[in-house]
């Protein structure tokens, strides 16, 4: 009979794996032994200033032309890959805890952002959306009578 041999690393991963599925996106997702890539999902900071919101999105290792960013019925959605590039040198990797695969991140837009006005930029691992506002216009007041 062969020694198990014990590993309290595994053990931890398997712990952290198990929180991770239990609370959602609350871990960063971590592949296991030589297993599948994991989901992921970026970072994303919302702000707001007098003219515009913004959303920026951290998105590390991702190439700009593997970035969609979409419009459609009032909702914003920022989806891509962060492809798992492999080059066989010889190495042999004990551990793999970046993320890679698909994501997508969808945002329900405010009343007073101008849809056809909407901006990206990408730089330095980061995506800013600029979402301009439109000017204030009050709602329309409709008497309605009783009958």
């Amino acid at each position: 009979m062969q020694p198990v041999v014990w590993n309290p690393f595994r053990e931890m991963d398997d712990f952290f794996n198990a929180l991770r599925r239990g609370f959602g996106r609350g871990l960063p997702a971590v592949t296991g032994n030589g297993g599948e890539l994991a989901n992921w999902s970026p970072a994303v900071d919302i702000s707001e200033t007098d003219k515009e919101y913004l959303v920026k999105g951290e998105l590390p290792g991702v190439k700009k032309e593997d970035v969609s960013i979409e419009v459609h019925n009032g909702v914003l959605t920022l989806s891509g890959e962060r492809k798992y590039e492999k080059e066989d040198k010889g190495e042999k990797y004990h551990r793999v805890e970046r993320a890679y695969g698909s994501f997508s991140r969808s945002f329900t837009l405010p009343d007073n952002v101008d849809e056809k006005a909407i901006e990206a930029e990408f730089k330095d691992g980061v995506v800013t959306v600029h979402l301009p506002k439109t000017a204030k216009t009050e709602p329309e007041k409709k008497k309605i009578p009783v009958r």
